[in-house]
């Protein structure tokens, strides 16, 4: 059965009425990089960013080219710790989100 609704369009309505689920994209990115996982971080982080401000603004606000983030953000991207932790301190204070990492049993957790 086809799917009636694009999945990226279906993701960015319910970041957009749902903080939590919001929140909850970027925490998994966060977590997803702190137990060494960048494939997927930046997966997670450039749908976080696609389903809430997108490249555009997200660039200009943090004064980068808009194609860098992308690229950076890329399977093929290899970001600098500089650049991925500026923009997830930007997204971070965007969101208001206090970030606190804590050990368990099963690993880390934000």
């Amino acid at each position: 059965m086809p799917l009636t609704r694009n999945f990226k369009d279906t993701v960015k309505a319910r970041a957009e009425r749902d903080s939590e689920f919001r929140f909850g994209l970027f925490r998994e990115a966060i977590e997803a990089l702190l137990s060494d996982d960048l494939e997927t971080g930046k997966v997670l982080l450039r749908d976080y960013v696609n389903a809430t401000m997108g490249f555009k603004a997200l660039a200009a606000e943090i004064d980068k080219s808009p194609k860098s983030l992308m690229r950076m953000l890329s399977d093929k991207g290899n970001p600098r710790a500089d650049n991925l932790l500026g923009m997830i301190g930007h997204l971070k204070r965007r969101e208001g989100a206090a970030i606190s990492v804590t050990k368990s049993a099963d690993g880390l957790h934000v």
